[in-house]
Parts: structure tokens; C-alpha cells; sequence
């Protein structure tokens, strides 16, 4: 075990990005108002354990369907790259809003609003760069932050108010952004190499 600080806080701050569980407190409050009560544990426990999972299984289903890691990577760097624009831009690419027939708070929590395809996107494309150890501690430190982020969303909320939530959101695309380009750029070359 090899754990990189540099490799550690790069995979967290993309993924912390990506999961944009500071951008998201308003669907969080409207869930908490919905549902009455929010289960921060275990929304932000299974959410871990979707992360790491796939983390460690998705390559062996994608080598199941015949894919390899860095065209996912590209394929990755394409869907944060349209994150980053909705961050940024602050328009609506893709929304899947199914809260209505919701029956608990940690289903539209865990899945698919923290382990999103984002994030589980993202996952396998730090793994196409990054040790799988230094992602899964960088995984654990967002489950604690979500936790954390769960737990007093109402008061972050009236700490920041919305305008501080907006500007949170376009710094963290930019960021967000500029790491999708180099995500491209060194998949790209990877495969340009192997062909």
C-alpha cells in the first residue's frame, strides 16, 4: 500500500465536486421537509458502500461487456465535463426529479443523488489514474463530509444562503472542468498508444 497525499486530495476534491452535496442542500432541505426526517447515517453509509463497490467490481463488468478502463475514462471525462457546464453555466442538462413516490429519504439520497452515474463514472476514471487505495480514502472523507453536510444542511443553508451556494457551485465546476480536460487528454493519449 502506496497512499499518495497528492493522489488523495485530487480524487476527493473530484469526486467532492462531482457529488456537489454543498449544491445540493436545497434538494436536501425539500427531501427533509418531505420526509420529516432525514437518516444521515445511513443515507451517507450506503451511499460509501454503492462508492466502493463499484469501485472495485466496475472493471470487472466492464471487462464483462468488453470495454477497457480508459475509453470508460473518456467516456467519464465527457460526462464530468457536462457537469461541470451545468455547474458553471447553471443550466439543466440532465435532472431526474422522482420525489413524489418517494418511501424513504436515503433511496433519492444514497442513490442516485450522492452515488450518482457521476459519481460512480468518475470513480472509474480516477481508477484509470489514480491507486485504488488513495480513492477509496478519498471516498471515506466525502461519506464523512456528506454526513456531516446531511446532518446540518438548514443551518449551512442559512450560514451561506443561496447566493453562497451558487458561487460554491461555479468555483467547483471550473475546478470540476479543468480536470475533465486532463482526464481526456491522458485516456486519449493512452489509447492512441495502445493502438
Amino acid at each position: 500500500m502506496s497512499f499518495n497525499f497528492k493522489e488523495i486530495f485530487t480524487a476527493f476534491m473530484v469526486l467532492f465536486a462531482v457529488i456537489d452535496i454543498v449544491g445540493n442542500i436545497p434538494i436536501v432541505i425539500d427531501l427533509r421537509k418531505k420526509a420529516g426526517h432525514i437518516q444521515s447515517e445511513k443515507a451517507a453509509v450506503i451511499a460509501g458502500v454503492i462508492l466502493v463497490v463499484f469501485l472495485f467490481l466496475g472493471k470487472s463488468i466492464l471487462n464483462l461487456i468488453g470495454i477497457d478502463v480508459n475509453s470508460f475514462a473518456v467516456a467519464g471525462a465527457f460526462i464530468l465535463f457536462f457537469i461541470a457546464l451545468e455547474m458553471i453555466l447553471g443550466i439543466t442538462l440532465y435532472k431526474q426529479e422522482d420525489h413524489d413516490a418517494m418511501t424513504t429519504a436515503v433511496f433519492p439520497l444514497a442513490f442516485p443523488l450522492i452515488a450518482g452515474p457521476g459519481s460512480l463514472t468518475t470513480l472509474l476514471s480516477l481508477r484509470a489514474e489514480f491507486s485504488t487505495e488513495n480513492i477509496v480514502v478519498a471516498v471515506i472523507m466525502n461519506v464523512v463530509i456528506i454526513y456531516m453536510v446531511l446532518k446540518t444542511s438548514a443551518r449551512i443553508e442559512r450560514l451561506i444562503g443561496q447566493n453562497g451556494i451558487n458561487i460554491i457551485r461555479k468555483v467547483f465546476g471550473v475546478v470540476l472542468l479543468a480536470i475533465a480536460v486532463k482526464l481526456f487528454a491522458h485516456n486519449i493519449k493512452a489509447l492512441f498508444d495502445i493502438a
